[in-house]
């Protein structure tokens, strides 16, 4: 037996987030739409999830049709069973991370960023499975006291913290 492993480069456009889980039922479409659209009457989104058996479908929801799409395109790219993919607008993943954890289904987050974003996945005779993720960039070195201190005015400016 052999393995592949292909780098599956994801879209990600200006202003959105993506998450990308891997869950186990058929189920996890509808029980994240109503996790997602319960968490704030003003997000956006799009989900796209890989059936692993039955009829092998990409199922999606969502309420925004452009973010649909995407995540559907994603899903497909990656191809791997079991793995959803959600687009987010006027949102963050902070925002919903937790929720969508605590969806019964939910098995384990790769991945919830708007950087730049590849999938490792592995191609056996049998499918395939996402094994890692590339999320953004290698550092470029530790932070200074002004680092840190310009980290804490940022994050009390947009209000998430104190």
């Amino acid at each position: 037996m052999s393995v592949k492993i292909d780098v599956v480069r994801i879209d990600i456009p200006e202003g959105t987030n993506v998450i990308i889980g891997q869950s186990h039922f058929i189920k996890t479409v509808e029980d994240l739409y109503e996790t997602l659209s319960s968490s704030s009457p003003h997000i956006k989104f799009g989900i796209a999830f890989n059936e692993a058996s039955g009829k092998r479908l990409i199922r999606y929801d969502g309420n925004d049709e452009d973010l649909i799409k995407l995540a559907i395109e994603q899903a497909k790219k990656i191809g791997a069973g079991h793995v959803f993919v959600i687009y987010l607008k006027n949102s963050y993943p902070i925002n919903v991370l937790n929720r969508i954890k605590n969806v019964d289904e939910v098995v384990r987050i790769f991945a919830a960023t708007a950087n730049p974003l590849q999938v490792l996945v592995a191609e056996t005779d049998q499918g395939r499975g996402i094994i890692g993720v590339i999320d953004g960039f290698t550092p470029l070195g530790v932070e200074s006291e002004s680092d840190i201190k310009e980290r804490k005015e940022f994050l009390r400016k947009i209000g998430y913290k104190r």
